[in-house]
C-alpha cells in the first residue's frame, strides 16, 4: 500500500516550483462531502473557456521565457521586483533563484549557482532574499555532477521532488553580496516566506524525523515518504526563536502570511496522501480553519492583499488539469474557478496592489512551465464569491489622437514633433510621426518618388535634431541607390501577321523580361504548355519539346500548366511553369521568341500577362510576349486546329506532338523601357562616445510603400485601384517606432549610460520592391564580413495593429534572445508569440543572410494590408508604443553589453521559398501570431473570396486542404500550388473544438 502510494505521488509531470513538485498525485477519493463547485459544461469547456477566464483575467501574457522552465514568482513589497526559480544554466541541473527588476527588466542570479534551491521570498526592505538551498552541503557539487552525468547518459527516471535533508533556509544580502545560513538542523527546511513587516519567517520542515520525535506510525510513513513528517514552523527573521505550530500527521507546507500578518494559510495533505485542502490559522497555530473540502488536491494558497479571499490551485476537474480557484477567507463560500486552460495552472500570487495575478503555467508553446501574469478583476471575483455586489465599471477605450497641423515641409514637421515629444515611449509621438508619413501629399511613399523624398527628409531632420550623426553618403543622412522603378511600353511596339498589325495592350503585350528590338518575320510552332520537367521517383518526365523543332522560330505555349492532373503532378510540374523558366527552356532550344496564351480553360482574370516587375531586374535574350485567346485561336485555326480542344486534351496530363503553324509568320518590334530611378535610405548614427566605436547595433524599419499600387503588389479591390496606398501600418508604424527608440536612446546617452557599441538607425527604402535599399547597404558595407562589426539588427515592420499578441521573429538567430525578451518584456508586459524562423520577407533577412543576429517585430496581418484602407485611423498607437519600448529596452541592453549576441545559422524551413506558379486564390489571411500551433490560423478572410463563400471564418485553423495535411504556412502554400482554379475541393478547419469539412472553389490569382 505504501509503495503504491509513493509511486503514484511522483507520477506528476515535473514543474518548476517546489510547492507543486511536492504534491501528491494519487487516485482521488473523499471521505468528506464536497463543497458544491459546478464544473463547466462541455459547451463552456470546448467553446467559451477563453471568455470564462477573461471574466477574471485580462491581458494574459507570458512573463518568463528563458531556460527549460521557470516558476514560483513572488513580488517585493513595492511590486518592483520579482524573485523566482528557474532551470536555465547548462552547467547546473537544479533550480536556481533569480531576481527580476520589473522596471528595467534586468535579471540577476541571487543563489550561488551550485546546489539545489527552491522557494524564495523578498524581505520588505527589498535587499534580503530568503530561499531554501543545499549550498552548504559538503556533497552538493558531487550531487550536481552525478545528476549531470546521469542526464548525459540518456537515462530517464520518474520525476520526484527531492526532500534533501541538507536543505536549509538562507538569506542573500544584496548590498554585501553575502549569504547567511538561518537554519542548521538536519532535515528539509524550505518553503519559507517573510511576514509583511519582515520580522518573522514561516516555513515547512521535517526536522522532527531526524531527532527521534516521531511515533512508530509516523516513522513508518517517513521511511516511504519524507514529506509525511513536514510541519509548519515560525521563527524570527534572524533565525532565532523557532517554534512549531502544526502537529498533524501528513504534509503541511507552503505557508504564507495574511496581509495583516495575523494569520497563515497553507495546504495540508491528509495522512493517506490522497487529498490536500487549504487551511488557515493564527501565528501560534490556534484557530485552525479548513477553507476547502473538495476531496482532491487543493494547494498553493495565497491571500489577496485585501485579506478578504484567497486564490489556490486544485485538480478538481481531473488528474491532468490543474486550475486556479478563489475562496473567501473564512471558507464559507463555494470556491470559484478562475482559469479555464487545460494543463497546469498553479502557484498563484498577487501583486501587492492586488491589480495583477501571476502564476505558473504550461500553456506555453512548448508546454514547458513558465511564469504568466494578467490583470485581475477584483470586482468580478467578489461578485462571484458573493462577498459584495459588483460595482458598475465603465471602461472607456480611446484610440483618438490629437492630430497635428501639417506644416509646409518635412524639416519643420520633424522639428515640431520633436518639440512636443514625450520623454518616454508615447502613443502621441507615434501618432504624430504616422500622421506626417501618411499625408496624401506623400502619395504612398513609393520608392524613387517625391513622396519618398519628403518622407526620408522628415526622418533625417528628426534624427539630426536628436543629435545623431549623418551616416549616409557624402557626410549626409542619405544613401542613394539605383533601381528599376517600373516597366513601360515604348512608342514603337508592333506585332505583324499577314500584313496586319496588332495593337499593343489590346491584342498583345510584351512580357516584362522580354528582349527588345526588331524580330524579323519568323515561323510559329505550337508547343503545348512549354514545360520541361525531369522525372523523379514519383513522376515521369514531361517534355513539350520532344520531336519539336523550334530553332529560329517563335514558340506559342499555354500560360500555366495542365490542371486536370493530380495535385501531386501539378506540384511536380509547377517548378517548370513560371514564365521566366519557360522562356529559358525555349531560348536554350534555339527559339527567337516565346508567345504565351492563357487559353479558354485557364479562368484567368486578365488574358494578357500584366506588365509588372517580377522582383528580378534582369531581362532575357529571347523575345517574350502574351496574346489574347482570340488571336492565338485564329493562328491555330489556320492549320485546322481547335485551341479549346487542344487545351482540354493537354489538361489531362498527356503530352502531344507540337504543331507547326506553317501559315503564320510573325514579325515584331518590342519596345519595353525600364524606368530607372534612385531610392533613398536614411542612416543616422548615435555615437555613444567621444569617437565612433568600431561596432554598432542596427535598428531599422522600411519607409517606402506602394504609392498608388502600380507595381503589382497591391491587394486593392477593383473599386479602389489607383487609390493612394498610405501604408499606415506598413510601415509608417515601424518608422515611428524606430524614431521613438532613437529619441529614447539619445536621452539615455545624455543621462551618462555606459555604452559598448554605437547604434545605427536606418529607414530603408525599396523594401516593397525586394529589400533593395537594405541589400544595397549590405553590398556597400566595409568590411564585407558584417558580424561582429554589426552586432545585431532589430527590425520593426508593421507594428501598428496590435490585437491579442505581438510576434517577435528571428528568435532562432541567437541564443540570447529568449533571456533578453524575458527581461525587457517584464517591464513592458506584452503578450508575445516567439518565432524561431529568421527567413523573413522583410529587411531583417538581409542581415541574417550576412551572419548577423536579428529580431523583428510584427503585430500581425490584416485585411487592409497593401490596400488604400491601411490608414492611420485603424492603428493601435498604445500598442505601437509598447512594442517600441520593448525593442528600445532590448537595444539599450545590447548596446551596453560588451559581447555581441552569438549568431546561430538556420536551415531554411521545409517548403519555404517562392513557388513557381501560384495560380489559385482562396482569399485567406494567415494569423502570424499563432506561434507553433499546428495548422494555419486565420486572422481573417477577404469578403467575397472563395474562402468566405465556403464558410471559412477568422480564427479558424486550417488543418487540411485538398487532402493535404497542413502543419504550417509553408505546407499551406504548397497545397494551394496544387489546386486547380475553378475545381471544387475540400478544406478542413478546426473551429474551437469542432472540425469542419467545407467545400471551396479556388479562383484565379492572375
Amino acid at each position: 500500500m505504501f509503495t503504491q502510494r509513493v509511486f503514484n505521488r511522483h507520477f506528476l509531470i515535473a514543474l518548476c516550483a517546489c510547492h507543486w513538485l511536492a504534491i501528491r498525485a494519487f487516485p482521488t477519493f473523499s471521505q468528506e462531502p464536497r463543497v458544491a463547485v459546478d464544473p463547466p459544461t462541455k459547451t463552456l469547456a470546448e467553446e467559451s473557456w477563453k471568455a470564462a477566464e477573461a471574466s477574471f483575467l485580462s491581458k494574459v501574457r507570458q512573463l518568463t521565457f528563458e531556460g527549460a522552465r521557470a516558476g514560483e514568482g513572488y513580488f517585493s513589497g513595492d511590486g518592483r521586483q520579482m524573485v523566482f526559480q528557474s532551470e536555465r544554466e547548462s552547467g547546473n541541473p537544479f533550480y536556481q533563484i533569480y531576481l527580476m527588476d520589473r522596471e528595467s527588466g534586468d535579471t540577476i542570479r541571487v543563489s550561488p549557482g551550485h546546489g539545489k534551491t527552491s522557494c524564495a521570498w523578498i524581505h520588505p526592505n527589498g535587499q534580503n532574499i530568503l530561499f531554501a538551498s543545499t549550498q552548504f552541503d559538503p556533497q552538493a557539487l558531487d550531487k550536481q555532477k552525478a545528476e549531470l552525468e546521469f542526464r548525459a547518459s540518456g537515462q530517464k527516471k520518474r520525476y520526484s521532488w527531492d526532500y534533501d535533508e541538507t536543505y536549509d533556509l538562507v538569506v542573500f544580502d544584496r548590498p554585501n553580496n553575502s549569504y547567511k545560513q538561518l537554519t542548521h538542523e538536519q532535515g528539509y527546511d524550505a518553503e519559507g516566506s517573510y511576514s509583511p513587516d519582515g520580522s518573522l519567517i514561516a516555513f515547512s520542515s521535517n526536522r522532527r524525523a531526524y531527532t527521534n520525535e516521531l511515533s512508530d506510525h509516523e516513522r513508518e510513513l517517513f521511511k516511504i515518504d519524507p514529506a509525511s513528517a513536514l510541519d509548519l514552523y515560525v521563527m524570527n527573521s534572524d533565525g532565532s526563536n523557532v517554534r512549531r505550530i502544526t502537529d498533524v500527521v501528513g504534509y503541511d507546507g507552503g505557508p504564507f502570511f495574511s496581509p495583516d500578518g495575523n494569520r497563515i494559510c497553507w495546504r495540508r495533505f491528509a495522512e493517506n496522501g490522497a487529498q490536500a485542502e487549504i487551511y488557515s490559522a493564527n501565528l501560534d497555530g490556534s484557530d485552525v480553519q479548513c477553507l476547502t473540502k473538495l476531496g482532491v488536491m487543493s494547494w498553493a494558497p495565497f491571500y489577496h492583499p485585501s485579506g478578504d479571499y484567497l486564490i489556490f490551485t486544485s485538480n478538481l476537474l481531473g488528474f491532468d488539469n490543474f486550475e486556479l480557484y478563489a475562496v473567501d477567507a473564512q471558507g464559507t463560500k463555494s470556491p470559484v474557478r478562475i482559469t479555464h486552460t487545460k494543463g497546469f495552472d498553479g502557484l498563484p500570487v498577487f501583486t501587492p496592489d492586488g491589480k495583477s495575478l501571476s502564476w505558473t503555467s504550461n500553456r506555453t508553446q512548448n508546454e514547458k512551465s513558465q511564469i504568466f501574469i494578467a490583470q485581475w478583476n477584483d470586482a468580478a471575483v467578489r461578485q462571484a464569491l458573493g462577498l459584495v455586489e459588483a460595482s458598475q465599471t465603465n471602461i472607456l477605450s480611446v484610440n483618438n489622437l490629437n492630430r497635428i497641423e501639417i506644416l509646409p515641409n518635412a524639416q519643420e514637421n520633424a522639428k515640431s514633433n520633436l518639440r512636443v515629444a514625450n520623454q518616454d515611449f508615447s502613443a502621441g509621438d507615434i501618432g504624430r510621426h504616422v500622421d506626417y508619413l501618411c499625408r496624401p501629399e506623400l502619395g504612398g511613399r513609393l520608392t524613387g518618388t517625391p513622396g519618398e523624398k519628403n518622407a526620408t527628409a522628415y526622418v533625417a531632420a528628426f534624427m539630426e535634431d536628436l543629435g545623431l550623426v549623418p551616416a549616409g553618403e557624402n557626410k549626409s543622412f542619405f544613401q542613394n541607390f539605383p533601381f528599376t522603378a517600373s516597366i513601360e511600353l515604348g512608342a514603337g511596339n508592333t506585332l505583324t501577321w499577314n500584313d496586319q498589325t496588332y495593337k499593343a495592350n489590346e491584342q498583345w503585350r510584351p512580357i516584362v523580361f522580354s528582349k527588345t528590338g526588331v524580330i524579323e518575320a519568323k515561323e510559329v510552332v505550337f508547343g503545348g504548355y512549354g514545360l520541361v520537367a525531369a522525372k523523379d521517383e514519383k513522376h515521369p518526365e514531361y517534355d513539350s519539346y520532344v520531336h519539336l523543332d523550334v530553332e529560329g522560330k517563335w514558340v506559342l505555349v499555354f500560360r500555366n500548366l495542365p490542371m486536370d492532373v493530380t495535385p501531386e503532378r501539378r506540384q511536380h510540374l509547377s517548378r517548370a511553369a513560371s514564365l521566366r523558366y519557360k522562356a529559358m527552356v525555349a531560348r536554350d532550344r534555339g527559339a527567337v521568341g516565346l508567345i504565351v496564351v492563357s487559353g479558354p480553360t485557364s479562368q484567368v482574370r486578365q488574358q494578357l500577362v500584366p506588365l509588372h516587375t517580377d522582383g528580378a531586374l534582369a531581362g532575357s535574350s529571347i523575345a517574350a510576349l502574351s496574346v489574347t485567346d482570340e488571336l492565338a485561336k485564329a493562328w491555330l485555326a489556320s492549320e485546322g486546329e481547335d485551341m479549346a480542344e487542344i487545351q482540354k486534351a493537354l489538361d489531362s496530363g498527356e503530352m502531344m506532338m507540337g504543331v507547326p503553324l506553317t501559315k503564320v509568320k510573325l514579325s515584331a518590334n518590342i519596345d519595353v523601357q525600364q524606368i530607372k530611378r534612385e531610392g533613398q535610405n536614411v542612416l543616422g548614427r548615435l555615437v555613444t562616445g567621444d569617437q565612433p566605436k568600431p561596432t554598432a547595433l542596427i535598428i531599422g524599419a522600411h519607409i517606402d510603400h506602394l504609392g498608388q499600387g502600380s507595381n503589382g503588389n497591391s491587394l486593392a479591390r477593383e473599386d479602389e485601384r489607383d487609390g493612394i496606398h498610405r501604408g499606415a501600418d506598413d510601415n509608417a508604424s515601424g518608422v515611428a517606432g524606430m524614431l521613438e527608440i532613437a529619441q529614447y536612446l539619445a536621452q539615455q546617452k545624455k543621462a551618462g549610460l555606459a555604452w559598448k557599441h554605437d547604434v545605427l538607425f536606418a529607414a530603408w527604402s525599396g523594401e516593397e520592391l525586394g529589400l533593395i535599399g537594405s541589400s544595397y547597404y549590405a553590398e556597400k558595407f566595409e568590411p564585407k564580413e558584417m558580424y561582429p562589426s554589426i552586432i545585431a539588427c532589430l527590425n520593426l515592420d508593421m507594428i501598428g495593429r496590435l490585437r491579442e499578441k505581438m510576434v517577435v521573429q528571428g528568435i532562432g538567430s541567437s541564443t540570447v534572445w529568449p533571456s533578453e525578451i524575458e527581461r525587457r518584456n517584464a517591464v513592458v508586459g506584452l503578450d508575445l508569440t516567439l518565432q524561431n524562423d529568421s527567413y523573413l520577407p522583410t529587411d531583417a533577412s538581409t542581415f541574417f543572410m550576412k551572419g548577423v543576429p536579428i529580431l523583428s517585430a510584427f503585430t500581425g496581418q490584416h485585411s487592409e494590408y497593401h490596400t488604400p484602407r491601411d490608414v492611420p485611423e485603424l492603428l493601435n498607437y498604445e500598442g505601437a508604443a509598447e512594442t517600441s519600448k520593448l525593442f528600445g529596452l532590448i537595444a539599450r541592453s545590447l548596446a551596453t553589453t560588451e559581447a555581441p549576441p552569438p549568431f546561430v545559422p538556420q536551415k531554411a524551413p521545409e517548403n519555404q521559398g517562392t513557388r513557381a506558379n501560384m495560380a489559385a486564390y482562396l482569399g485567406t489571411i494567415p494569423d502570424y501570431t499563432q506561434g507553433d500551433l499546428k495548422g494555419v490560423k486565420l486572422a481573417g478572410v477577404t469578403p467575397g473570396a472563395p474562402a468566405a463563400e465556403a464558410g471559412v471564418k477568422a480564427k479558424d485553423v486550417i488543418i487540411e486542404l485538398a487532402g493535404k495535411k497542413i502543419d504550417n504556412v509553408y505546407d499551406y502554400t504548397y497545397a494551394i500550388e496544387a489546386l486547380r482554379v475553378g475545381q471544387e475541393t475540400e478544406i478542413v478547419v478546426r473551429r474551437d473544438q469542432d472540425e469542419l469539412r467545407l467545400k471551396i472553389t479556388p479562383k484565379s490569382r492572375q
